[in-house]
């Protein structure tokens, strides 16, 4: 064998590799796979729901805080939502400020909803869901970028990464409610938590003016405990009644 052809046969044996590596991903969760989730921590997430007098399938409503690393999980109670659990993202990517453009590396910032089909049970991040970036506003602004999710499995490139015993949580929540007839879940992401103290250090810098919308979006919710419908007109968020 020529000093050449060793050396298309090794790369050909690297992709080869490579594309085996993916196709067997040890963390990539198959349907028997979630059918054993489903069986082994619904029981304990239906007892913690009780405690809190929260259902099952109940309307979900998320929001994530960047600086905090949390994430939170609402759930419908009445005519309002309740928290019910707050996770530690034990990764994102990128600083503080929304996602621009593909490959900057940035988990995005802003308004997204989630509906069924862009929840993946076969996710190489064990479970996953799309968060719809870019959004109408983003768009709007000719942002890019595709696949912003979040996922468990500790790792980040823009996305939300969650350990998985939280995405097996967080990702059953949001399966019952979309499969109990909730259309879409919302998914705010905010910088930080949005109070006037936080803001107000960041007076001045690239992004205040953003953030002062973000926080229009944040304060009805404060206020109300339920989220509002969103709107984008000409590149700023506008909120209503859901």
């Amino acid at each position: 064998m020529s000093r050449q052809t060793g050396i298309i046969v090794g790369a050909f044996a690297m992709v080869l590799a490579s594309i085996l590596t993916m196709t067997m991903w040890p963390g990539r969760t198959s349907a028997a796979d979630l059918a054993e989730i489903r069986a082994r921590v619904t029981p304990a997430l239906e007892s913690a729901l009780a405690e809190k007098g929260l259902a099952f399938g109940a309307p979900v409503f998320i929001r994530v805080f960047k600086q905090e690393k949390q994430l939170e999980v609402w759930l419908k109670k009445d005519e309002q939502f309740a928290l019910f659990k707050s996770y530690p993202i034990c990764n994102y990517s990128g600083s503080l400020g929304p996602k621009q453009k593909e490959g900057d590396f940035q988990s995005p910032e802003g308004f997204y909803y989630v509906t069924r089909d862009r929840l993946n049970p076969n996710s190489q991040y064990h479970l996953s869901f799309n968060l719809g970036f870019p959004n109408v506003f983003d768009r709007q602004l000719d942002r890019t970028g595709s696949y912003l999710m979040i996922h468990g499995d500790c790792v980040s490139i823009g996305c939300y990464a969650i350990t998985d015993p939280a995405i097996e949580e967080v990702y059953l929540l949001v399966e019952a409610a979309l499969n109990n007839g909730q259309p879409f879940f919302r998914a705010h992401l905010f910088p930080f938590r949005m109070t006037p103290e936080n803001l107000s250090f960041y007076e001045g810098t690239q992004w205040f003016s953003f953030w002062q919308n973000l926080k229009t979006g944040y304060d009805w919710f404060e206020e109300k405990r339920v989220p509002p419908d969103v709107q984008a007109k000409d590149g700023v968020y506008a909120f209503g009644e859901g």
